[in-house]
């Protein structure tokens, strides 16, 4: 089943799921309850899928990166927070700030939960997520490593639209099959497998819940691994996964 969110041309906004070309509304994500005729898909602008109450990113997650850097397996998950502003979804169109500087992409699987989880087991965790969707965390390299003293994560994460995802949650899908790719227009400049990483995502979830609640609809971009390359104005950026989708944006530089 797949899930999205979409704005009609009346501005209605739309969650539901996809079948047959249509979106069916239903009350809220996760929900069997139905909420309105099914409009077709290209009648919709599709939005990020989900409005996450927290937007997780995780770091060293991948044994080849992980091995390739020479950094140690986390036994937790090492994360920072983007917020609510950075969020985009497919086909936007991303402005690189003039103080961002040097900007990569990084193509990743996004956990999106779907049932409160607090201090949980990895098969409570397991049943928590609701599906699965893609995501780019754009980062700017030159903010991260600005002041020797303080690795600035969450202002180089953080830009407007710097937190793209999309362009709908999967529910049934098997993570471990999946193949995490990026085009830079058209070319394909990085792809890994979901299977390479060091803390799958039931494990994530649980550990997690340990330090705060997680609610429906939060989002967790799983990290990324080898193959992050520098993106700049004018370039279009795709991150697929097969059995996903392919979620695509535009760079630009900031208005004169």
């Amino acid at each position: 089943m797949q899930w999205a969110r979409a704005i009609t041309k009346d501005g209605t906004e739309i969650t539901g799921i996809v079948v047959d070309g249509a979106l069916h509304p239903r009350a809220a994500l996760g929900s069997d309850t139905p909420a309105g005729a099914p409009v077709p898909l290209d009648a919709l602008t599709l939005l990020p899928p989900v409005v996450p109450g927290k937007f997780i990113g995780l770091w060293n997650n991948f044994t080849a990166a992980a091995e390739k850097n020479d950094n140690a397996h986390p036994a937790h998950p090492l994360y920072f927070l983007k917020p609510d502003s950075a969020l985009s979804g497919p086909e936007a169109t991303v402005v690189i700030p003039a103080a961002a500087g040097r900007v990569i992409f990084e193509g990743e699987l996004g956990i999106v939960i779907g049932k409160t989880c607090k201090s949980v087991s990895e098969a409570e965790a397991e049943a928590a997520i609701l599906g699965y969707t893609c995501v780019n965390d754009i980062t700017s390299l030159d903010v991260l490593n600005s002041d020797p003293s303080f690795p600035q994560w969450t202002r180089a994460k953080g830009f407007d639209g710097f937190g793209v995802a999309g362009p709908v949650i999967e529910t049934e899908v098997d993570w471990r099959a999946l193949e995490i790719k990026v085009l830079v227009d058209g070319r394909e400049r990085q792809s890994y497998p979901a299977a390479d990483m060091i803390l799958t995502p039931a494990q994530i979830v649980s550990l997690l819940s340990q330090d705060m609640t997680l609610n429906p609809g939060d989002l967790i971009a799983c990290g990324t691994s080898l193959g992050a390359r520098p993106i700049k104005a004018g370039q279009r950026i795709e991150v697929v996964i097969d059995g996903i989708g392919a979620l695509g944006v535009t760079m630009a530089a900031p208005a004169a």
